[in-house]
C-alpha cells in the first residue's frame, strides 16, 4: 500500500505536482528537497546553511513517515558548484551517525531559483537502521 506523509515544516506542492514524501511497505522516498522555508521563501546562505535547511526537511518527513535519519541507504545531491561540496558533508554529518548512506553528488547547471544551491533526494528503509 502507498501513502503520502507530509510534515508541517515542509512546504507542499500544489495538487497533482508530485509528493514529497511516500512510503510503500517499508521503503520511503522523498523527492528533492531545496532550502525552501515553508513559507516558499528560499533560505539564503551557503551550501552550508542550505543543506542544514534540507537535512531537517527530510528528517521531519522520515519521521513523519516512521523511519529516522538512520534509516536513509541512498542519497543524490544535485549542487550548482561542486567546489563547495565539503561545506555539504559538514551538515550531513549533523545528521547522520553510523555507516552514512550511499550517495551520488552531481554537479548540475542550475536548479529550479538562481539562489538555489542545492538539492537532495532520499531514499529510506524503516527500521533498517541499527540506531533504532
Amino acid at each position: 500500500m502507498r501513502q503520502r506523509f507530509r510534515a508541517e515544516q515542509v512546504r507542499e506542492p500544489a495538487d497533482g505536482m508530485w509528493s514529497n514524501c511516500l512510503r510503500v511497505g517499508d521503503l520511503i522516498s522523498v523527492s528533492g528537497m531545496t532550502a525552501r522555508g515553508a513559507d516558499g521563501e528560499t533560505v539564503t546562505g551557503d551550501e552550508y546553511d542550505q543543506s542544514m535547511v534540507i537535512f531537517g526537511k527530510i528528517r521531519d518527513l522520515l519521521s513523519a513517515a516512521g523511519a529516522q535519519m538512520d534509516d536513509v541507504f541512498k542519497m543524490t545531491i544535485f549542487v550548482t558548484d561542486i567546489t563547495q561540496n565539503s561545506k555539504v558533508w559538514d551538515a550531513r554529518k549533523q545528521f547522520f551517525t553510523g555507516d552514512f548512506p550511499t550517495c551520488t553528488l552531481v554537479q548540475v547547471a542550475a536548479l529550479a531559483k538562481p539562489e538555489i544551491l542545492l538539492e537532495i533526494e532520499a531514499l529510506a528503509i524503516a527500521g533498517s537502521s541499527t540506531t533504532h
